[in-house]
């Protein structure tokens, strides 16, 4: 299903990816780089992107209506922590904190940015393999921290086979199978949760998720349907 583009170093591979988008690639390209030099996450963030991690993006030109591309943002999160669990010592298990990011022990260990290219989606995967950045906000972690198996082809081989699998059954059986595992990792029911930011943050308590994968908050006010933004715990 993929044909493997191994780079030494690239601005970005999501740029890569959809510069070769537009020039008619095929559907499973994938563009992997061993180092980014202009490496972004959503709302244009820099992503840390030196030797040593998984910097990888996919092509993907599916025959599925618009408006159900942001449930790929579930299914490839749903794809890297099946990964990463298989990669990490038993006892570990990655969760996921809406909408996509992956986390062992709390701490973030990848990232996961979609695109579009025309009629095509680019999903892009960051894979925290040896390095983490240290100078953001938020905990960080990586592969080699958590005592687990620290091989970068590793990670990308077994990440396309779990993506493949999760396409598939996305395919075939629609969201809500990608929905039942994403909140298998996902928080417990109940646990307090700040949307939003700025004058009007929304706190409340986790509910799960609806049937489009936005986040449901029950709040003093009534149920609330949380679509984009960043979630996190509210301040103590």
């Amino acid at each position: 299903m993929f044909t493997i583009q191994h780079l030494e170093r690239v601005g970005s591979t999501n740029d890569e990816a959809r510069r070769q988008a537009l020039l008619g690639a095929p559907h499973g390209t994938v563009v992997h780089a061993d180092e980014q030099t202009a490496g972004r996450g959503r709302r244009e963030r820099a992503w840390f992107s030196p030797p040593g991690n998984l910097y990888m993006s996919v092509l993907l030109r599916l025959p599925t209506a618009p408006a159900r591309m942001p449930e790929l943002s579930f299914v490839t999160a749903v794809a890297v922590a099946d990964t990463v669990d298989k990669l990490l010592p038993r006892q570990l298990r990655a969760t996921l904190k809406w909408p996509n990011d992956v986390l062992v022990d709390g701490g973030k260990i990848a990232g996961i940015l979609l695109e579009t290219a025309e009629d095509a989606v680019i999903v892009g995967v960051g894979l925290n393999v040896l390095l983490a950045p240290h100078n953001v906000a938020y905990k960080t972690t990586t592969l080699a921290s958590a005592g687990g198996i620290a091989s970068v082809d590793a990670a990308r081989d077994i990440l396309l086979e779990r993506l493949a699998a999760y396409l598939t059954a996305w395919q075939a059986e629609g969201f809500p199978p990608i929905r039942d595992a994403w909140i298998a990792r996902g928080p417990a029911i109940g646990t307090p949760l700040r949307a939003g930011g700025g004058n009007h943050p929304i706190d409340g308590t986790y509910a799960g998720l609806d049937d489009d994968g936005a986040l449901l908050l029950d709040t003093p006010d009534g149920q609330r349907r949380i679509v984009a933004g960043d979630v996190g715990a509210p301040p103590v």
